[in-house]
């Protein structure tokens, strides 16, 4: 089970450079209030963003951060899984994302791992669509179970049965057939290959009674090449060499540059800023008779005095402004020719390195040609020598015919194991399994919402829906209220077969305006009592406009307001 413990942020959405903090295990039940554009839904786009990159509204990443601060956006959240307590931060400009284990950071680098994959597939196992099923409901961007397709519903049910490891052994399964598949198609191009290697050994055997001299003769050839080849390319790399010693001097003045620039930049910046304070000045001064503070009147020579001597300083910092934008400037044109040198030292490097190459693997070519011209010049060829060859031959055809049969029968294996893996094998059997007890659920929650149908999913998780007179429905012909309940019910049945294969179980559930929709009082009664009965391993949040009416039926308040445009979050409970 994840319990969740705490979520905060700041810089995030309407929220400043102050972190809003709301505790998510504390409080059974808390009743979240405020007017529109107050900040509270925040919440969802907030644990939705934590855990899986992307806001519960349709809201972009660029968006998500303060539109005042316009930096420094952070979100962080705590829970426990299995007795590990886990922190998670994600930051926005500068951009970062981390998990902590225990108070320490799991390395973002093991073993190339996809940290983001990591939190949902080992931590969490829960993915944004089965997480906003179990968790959520009831906002406007919101979609419901029965809108998802038919995919994405076996998708969510499938995380919730803890199933998804098959699809997982399928994917992995594929890969493993094709690669012995692509294997069995080079056995008969492998097969030849060895064969064709023992005839060839077997010919050339037959053949070694004498020295070929014209064979000598051509090796001998290609090696005097080779040395000659060498003395070329040892020619070409003493120039590059001279060239890059004569260089690499010209960029030690590089850091130096750049240094300058800095302090430059913030030079510029400080006079900037000490210019702005004087415009501000000045223009008091000159806007003003009257001390603002005081009310006493501002003498007119010092006003007159004061305007001239901050102008002139104006002046002053202008013209330093300008100074400082030629050296600026200059600084700049600097930098990129010494970045275009360092660009010409790297080639000159690489090209050196290829060169290196070259004449490594010429005289690697050289060491065999001569041992080749010391084999075919003895008196004596080595007959005995190519007979162990002509064997190790032979036993690797034997190897080569005795892999491409276990290669075919390691393939009739996988294609077999792969039918029980696809939709229709095991994980049919599964679902075959539960889909009764969905269907009693859903009915029983529908039922204490006087919600009086008969609804059942299929294998394929399309409902079939019957009134008391045997009338057929679908979920698209009933009212938004009645669609709800049809959610609400969904969600709660969801939630509790996660708690009985404890997959996706987790304490944290968030309607956002489902009390101000199209439940009568009659339903809102009904859910309330749901709500209450849920236990004590739930922390129910709800989010609505109707904090007068519901504020007594929750054990937390916590209201929502906007003051200087910044959100603020007041515990009023």
């Amino acid at each position: 089970m994840i319990t969740f413990q705490k979520i905060r942020w700041k810089n995030f959405l309407s929220a400043g450079d102050q972190f809003i903090e709301i505790p998510l295990s504390e409080s059974p039940s808390t009743l979240i209030i405020g007017t529109n554009g107050a900040g509270k839904s925040t919440i969802l786009d907030a644990i939705t963003f934590v855990l899986f990159n992307k806001p519960f509204r349709k809201i972009t990443k660029g968006q998500l951060v303060n539109s005042i601060n316009e930096k420094g956006t952070v979100v962080e959240t705590e829970f426990e899984v299995n007795g590990r307590q886990y922190l998670v931060r994600r930051q926005i400009k500068p951009n970062k994302f981390e998990i902590f284990e225990n108070d320490k950071l799991v390395d973002q680098d093991a073993a190339n791992r996809d940290y983001q994959k990591y939190l949902e597939q080992s931590i969490l196992k829960l993915n944004y669509k089965s997480f906003t099923q179990v968790v959520i409901l009831g906002s406007s961007t919101f979609v419901p179970f029965m809108q998802l397709n038919a995919s994405v519903r076996r998708e969510v049910v499938e995380d919730l049965l803890d199933i998804q490891i098959f699809s997982v052994m399928n994917t992995l399964l594929k890969d493993r057939i094709k690669e012995s598949q692509d294997q069995g198609k080079d056995c008969d191009h492998l097969l030849a290959i060895a064969e064709e290697r023992v005839n060839t050994q077997q010919a050339h055997i037959d053949k070694l009674s004498a020295i070929n001299e014209d064979r000598v003769r051509e090796k001998e050839d290609e090696l005097l090449n080779n040395k000659d080849s060498i003395k070329v390319l040892n020619a070409d790399r003493s120039k590059l060499e001279f060239k890059l010693k004569s260089e690499e001097p010209k960029l030690d003045n590089y850091k130096t540059v750049k240094k300058d620039l800095e302090k430059l930049k913030g030079l510029r910046v400080k006079i900037e800023h000490k210019q702005s304070a004087l415009l501000k000045e000045l223009k008091f001064f000159s806007s003003n008779n009257v001390c603002p503070t005081c009310t006493q009147e501002i003498d007119t020579e010092f006003k007159t005095h004061k305007c001239t001597t901050l102008d002139e300083e104006s002046s002053t910092y202008n013209k330093g402004l300008l100074k400082l934008e030629g050296q600026i400037e200059t600084c700049l044109k600097d930098i990129t020719e010494l970045e275009i040198l360092n660009k010409s030292i790297f080639n000159l490097n690489n090209d050196i390195n290829n060169l290196d190459r070259d004449l490594i693997r010429i005289e690697k070519r050289n060491i065999a040609i001569e041992k080749q011209i010391k084999s075919l010049t003895d008196d004596q060829p080595n007959v005995k020598g190519e007979i162990e060859v002509l064997e190790s031959l032979k036993a690797n055809l034997s190897k080569t015919e005795k892999d491409c049969a276990n290669i075919n029968k390691t393939l009739d294996e996988y294609t077999a194991v792969s039918y029980l893996l696809k939709d229709s094998g095991i994980k049919s059997q599964v679902i075959k399994k539960y889909v009764p007890v969905f269907n009693t659920l859903i009915n029983k929650y529908l039922q204490s919402m006087d919600f009086y149908v008969n609804f059942t999913l299929d294998d394929e998780f399309n409902e079939v829906i019957k009134s008391r007179f045997r009338d057929d429905f679908s979920y698209s012909s009933f009212s938004e209220g009645e669609k709800q309940k049809i959610d609400l019910a969904l969600l709660f049945t969801w939630r509790e077969v996660a708690r009985m294969k404890n997959s996706a179980s987790t304490n944290l559930l968030i309607l956002d305006e489902v009390f101000d929709s199209s439940l009568d009082d009659s339903s809102t009664q009904e859910l309330m009592k749901i709500l209450r009965n849920l236990g004590q391993s739930t922390n129910v949040f709800v989010i609505s406009h109707k904090g007068d009416i519901l504020a007594d039926k929750f054990m937390t308040t916590l209201r929502f307001e906007k003051i200087n445009d910044f959100s603020k979050m007041k515990d009023v409970s």
